[in-house]
């Protein structure tokens, strides 16, 4: 199977994978560089000296120390969980263009704000700025993978929403390495460690300037009635013409489902909120999308991205910039390796089997770490390099990276994006959204704690929750890769087997794919005998006007 080779669901004309939808994709997804910016460089940057002496942190005691450490980094998350929430009525009546543009806005104003922080005002304007930053990119977590999810054809549904997640390491990279560059070229000053909190306006300004240059998503506008505009939209998107099949069974899928959306959910803004105390396969799917961001910050993820030079202390890591070097090669592995993930074994290799597999791998990585430390107690014998024991744990560290990252990192965005009805997507996101930073509060404010009490105990911890997260996705979470958004409603229904369940519904496609090119076959009506009248193009009696 070759590097770009697409599951498809039906015949697919090469026109469609073309540059205006990957741009469409990688201009929302580029939402998340503030993101993974953020989660890298902050804990490198509380550990800078710069930092450290102009906020006195040497006159605090451990336990006010971690404390101090713990509000900085998490009021960030706290202020995620609500702008996650906040991004509905954006998405729902404004739509996900200019819902993304508000967001980036309240985090340019946050990341501004902290930039007037200093040892004499104290760390006020950094909570606060962080609590709007916060709100920002809780936001913005909701809407791009939805609009990525949304624009895309089936066959490479994964891979665009995956441009999310490399924008998210992309961010990460910088952030991880950004701390070694300023340690190891600026002598200790308010500059040196101000220098990474002003990078974050960078792609808050790409985010906003990129906006300008999309179209709106085509499902929101038929979802909100504007149908002719989002017909032109997905023409644009798809380089098709109103007239070509592809065309005209997008346009009757996305009627389908908003006819059944209209019968059972219904289209306002409160229905899908009803519908999860109403119905409960929503109720079922809410829940089991929520649940991906539980078992991803349970694999200890975030604990790593946080509080990286902690974790890699606990290892035998010492020295300041030996720590920010070793977080930077960190940053380097994710971001390769998700662009494998995003390329290649997202649409090929499928959802499903790499959170299991990542999952399975990673915990072995975690037990072999938790024994290392156990055994040579590195804490109690500080040496300035690294022993046999050491490097290997570290190897083992990397290995966990390495089977991480392609699995629990960004498959749950992309499953959370694709697996609900369209007039519950906008919401349901947001629970998933807010569930990833609701788990990711809790991780950035008990780890500094959690080291200090637990020791070895938190790999063990971690270790164990990632062996329960491929036992969950076993028994209740089916495969998506190369289904329409359309039919996810009977992917998720319980009478399929979350194992079988991909294959059964594959097969339904492509039958009823064969017979609707065969019966209805796309018959062209014109006017008695003018030429000019108007054309309209009958799919299985939908009419759906020439653009």
């Amino acid at each position: 199977m070759g590097l770009l080779n697409k599951v498809e669901d039906r015949p697919t004309p090469s026109n469609v994978y073309n540059w205006r939808i990957y741009f469409s994709a990688f201009v929302a997804g580029s939402a998340a560089i503030m993101i993974g910016y953020d989660s890298a460089f902050i804990g490198g940057t509380l550990a800078l000296k710069s930092f450290t002496t102009e906020f006195n942190f040497a006159a605090m005691s451990p336990s006010h120390l971690n404390l101090i450490k713990a509000n900085i980094v998490s009021c960030y998350q706290a202020g995620a969980f609500f702008g996650a929430f906040f991004a509905y009525p954006f998405g729902h009546f404004l739509g996900r263009k200019k819902g993304l543009a508000i967001f980036a806005a309240i985090f340019t104003l946050g990341a501004g704000l902290m930039l007037g922080v200093n040892g004499d005002r104290g760390l006020g304007l950094l909570y606060g700025g962080r609590v709007l930053a916060g709100i920002g990119v809780g936001g913005a977590s909701n809407l791009s993978p939805i609009f990525c999810a949304e624009i895309a054809p089936p066959a490479i549904r994964g891979r665009l929403v995956g441009l999310y997640e490399l924008s998210w390491q992309i961010g990460g990279l910088v952030g991880f390495w950004i701390n070694y560059g300023v340690d190891q070229t600026m002598a200790p000053s308010h500059r040196q460690w101000i220098i990474p909190f002003a990078v974050q306006l960078i792609p808050a300004g790409m985010l906003f300037g990129g906006i300008f240059l999309i179209k709106e998503s085509p499902r929101w506008l038929f979802m909100r009635g504007r149908r002719q505009e989002g017909i032109r939209n997905l023409c644009w998107l798809r380089q098709l013409e109103p007239s070509d099949v592809y065309i005209q069974e997008e346009v009757k899928y996305m009627d389908d489902a908003i006819e059944h959306q209209k019968a059972t959910v219904g289209m306002g803004f409160w229905q899908p909120i009803k519908s999860v105390f109403t119905q409960k396969k929503v109720l079922y799917r809410l829940l089991l999308g929520g649940s991906l961001f539980l078992w991803q910050n349970a694999t200890g993820i975030n604990a790593i991205n946080y509080y990286s030079p902690t974790v890699f202390k606990s290892i035998g890591v010492t020295g300041t910039s030996t720590s920010l070097l070793t977080t930077g090669v960190f940053g380097v592995i994710k971001t390769v390796v998700t662009l494998i993930w995003l390329f290649y074994l997202i649409d090929n290799f499928g959802r499903r089997r790499l959170l299991m597999y990542g999952a399975l791998a990673g915990s072995v990585c975690m037990y072999y770490i938790a024994s290392y430390i156990a055994i040579a107690k590195p804490a109690l014998h500080p040496t300035k390099e690294l022993s046999r024991g050491g490097i290997s744990a570290m190897v083992f560290f990397y290995l966990w990276t390495v089977s991480y990252t392609p699995s629990w990192n960004g498959t749950p965005w992309v499953l959370n994006s694709e697996m609900f009805d369209q007039n519950v997507r906008t919401f349901a996101q947001a629970f998933a959204a807010s569930n990833n930073w609701l788990w990711n509060f809790m991780i950035a404010r008990f780890t500094p704690q959690m080291f200090s009490s637990m020791g070895y105990g938190v790999y063990l911890f971690f270790a164990t929750l990632m062996i329960c997260a491929a036992i969950f996705t076993f028994f209740l979470v089916p495969e998506t890769k190369g289904i329409p958004l359309e039919a996810m409603d009977r992917l998720f229904s319980r009478d399929l087997p979350a194992r079988k369940a991909h294959a059964v519904v594959l097969a339904e496609m492509k039958e009823a794919d064969r017979q609707f090119r065969r019966m209805s076959n796309i018959e062209i009506e014109k006017g008695s005998d003018s030429e000019s009248a108007s054309q309209k193009y009958v799919v299985q009696g939908k009419h759906v006007e020439a653009v």
